[in-house]
C-alpha cells in the first residue's frame, strides 16, 4: 500500500477509471478523514456528488471488501422497505497498483448529526433511536451472506473478554478498570441476550440526517451480528442525561419488548470498552498519537468511576468451569490453542474473531450505568478534545 496518502486529485483520478465516462470538475475534503482511508468528494459536469474510498493498507482493503458485500445486502433491505435510512452504494471500483481497489459511490444527502444538540422531546431523536432499532430487527443473515462475524451471545463475551486480555497486555489498563471490566464479562447473568446485526463504529459522523429525518448509516466496516447494547453507548454518552432515557425509551418501544434486562448494564460496559478498543486501534495502526489520548482516557474513565457501583450484580454470577482457565492464551486471530488443535468445532460454532481494520472512532466515555428507561439519568462525564 502507498507510503503516502493520495491526494484529491489522485482519487478524483481513480473515479473516472472507477466510472468511465465520469467528467469530474472538484473534489471537497471529506467530512471526516479517516487513518485507514483516503477519501474525498467530488462534483461532476452534471453537479452529482460523490465519494471516493482508497483503502491505506491491505488490512482496510480486506475490511471494505467485506462492506462492499454488506452494502449490498443492506441496499435491499432500503429497498424493501426494512431499514428507514439509505445507505452508500457502489457505483465502481478502481484497480490499485499496490492491489486492492478503490470505491466510488454517489454521495448521500444530509449532514452527520451532533447528537449533543438532540433534546428528550426531539423528533430527530426518535427517528435515530428507531432506524437503530430497524438495523437490529433485520435478520442475521444479511451480514452472514456477506461473510462478516457471527457471534452468538456467550462467543461475543468471550470476544470481548480476550480484547480485555489483549489491552491489559500493553500496560496500560489501570487495575481498577481491568477488575472491573473481567467482573463484569464474568458475570454470565448479564449475556443472555439475541443477537442482531449491529454497525459496530455508530458515531454521529455516521449518521446523516436532513431536518428531522435519518437519511443514512455509511462507514460500515466494523458491522457483525453481536450485542445491539454496542449501537447505544455513542448515544447515550453523547447526548444529556435527560435525552439519553428518552433515546432508550425510543428504542425499546421499537424493540417491541425485545431488550432483556442486563441491556442497560452491557451499554455502559461497551461504552467503556470502547477506550481500550481506541487504545488497541492505535497500535494496530501505530500511532502514538491514539496511543496517548487513549491512555490519558483511561485514566480519566478510571477516576471516573472510582466510587461507581459494579457494572451487573454485585458479586457476578460464576462462570461454569469449562470456560475458566488461562484467557492469557485465548486466540484472537483464528489461530487455536496447542490444547485444541485436536479437538472440533461444531458446525455451528462462530467464525473466529478478526481484528477490526476499518474506521475507528474516538470514542465518549459517561460516568455509572447508562441510561434506562427504569434508571435514573446518568452523569456526563466530559473528556478533552
Amino acid at each position: 500500500m502507498p507510503e503516502q496518502p493520495r491526494t484529491p486529485l489522485a482519487l478524483a483520478a481513480l473515479a473516472t477509471i472507477a466510472k468511465p465516462g465520469l467528467d469530474v470538475v472538484a473534489t471537497q475534503p471529506p467530512r471526516e478523514p479517516g487513518a485507514d482511508f483516503d477519501v474525498v468528494g467530488i462534483v461532476d459536469s452534471e453537479d452529482r456528488r460523490w465519494i471516493v474510498r482508497s483503502p491505506r493498507h491491505a488490512a482496510a482493503g480486506a475490511a471494505m471488501e467485506g462492506e462492499v458485500a454488506l452494502l449490498g445486502e443492506l441496499a435491499d433491505a432500503v429497498d424493501r422497505g426494512l431499514l428507514p435510512f439509505d445507505v452508500p452504494r457502489p457505483a465502481g471500483f478502481a484497480p490499485l497498483p499496490e492491489g486492492g481497489r478503490a470505491m466510488i459511490y454517489p454521495e448521500l444527502v444530509g449532514r452527520p448529526l451532533d447528537a449533543a444538540a438532540l433534546r428528550p422531546d426531539s423528533p430527530l431523536l426518535r427517528n435515530v433511536a428507531r432506524a437503530i432499532a430497524a438495523l437490529h430487527g433485520l435478520s442475521g443473515a444479511v451480514v452472514r451472506t456477506a461473510g462478516l462475524p457471527d457471534y452468538d451471545a456467550d462467543s461475543y463475551r468471550r470476544r470481548r473478554l480476550a480484547e480485555v486480555d489483549e489491552a491489559a497486555r500493553t500496560g496500560h489498563l489501570p487495575t481498577r478498570l481491568l477488575r472491573r471490566w473481567e467482573h463484569a464479562l464474568e458475570d454470565v447473568s448479564l449475556w443472555r441476550f439475541a443477537t442482531t446485526p449491529v454497525h459496530g463504529d455508530l458515531a454521529g459522523e455516521h449518521i446523516l440526517v436532513d431536518g428531522r429525518q435519518v437519511v443514512g448509516f455509511v462507514d460500515w466496516s466494523d458491522a457483525c451480528v453481536a450485542d445491539p447494547a454496542d449501537d447505544l453507548a455513542w448515544l447515550l454518552a453523547t447526548t444529556s442525561p435527560e435525552a439519553a432515557v428518552a433515546a432508550m425509551q425510543h428504542y425499546a418501544e421499537a424493540r417491541d419488548g425485545a431488550l432483556d434486562e442486563a441491556f442497560s448494564h452491557r451499554v455502559t460496559l461497551a461504552g467503556e470498552l470502547a477506550v481500550a478498543r481506541w487504545l488497541m486501534h492505535g497500535v494496530r495502526i501505530r500511532s502514538d498519537e491514539v496511543i496517548e489520548d487513549a491512555i490519558d482516557m483511561l485514566r480519566e474513565l478510571d477516576a471516573a468511576v472510582a466510587d461507581a457501583p459494579p457494572i451487573g450484580r454485585v458479586e457476578p454470577a460464576p462462570l461454569p468451569s469449562a470456560e475458566d482457565g488461562d484467557r492469557e492464551s485465548e486466540p484472537l486471530d483464528g489461530e487455536q490453542d496447542d490444547d485444541e488443535q485436536g479437538e472440533e468445532e461444531p458446525d455451528d460454532a462462530p467464525p473466529s474473531f478478526q481484528p477490526s481494520s476499518g474506521e475507528r472512532t474516538r470514542p465518549v466515555i459517561t460516568r455509572g450505568h447508562a441510561a434506562h428507561p427504569d434508571d435514573n439519568p446518568t452523569s456526563e462525564l466530559p473528556i478533552r478534545d
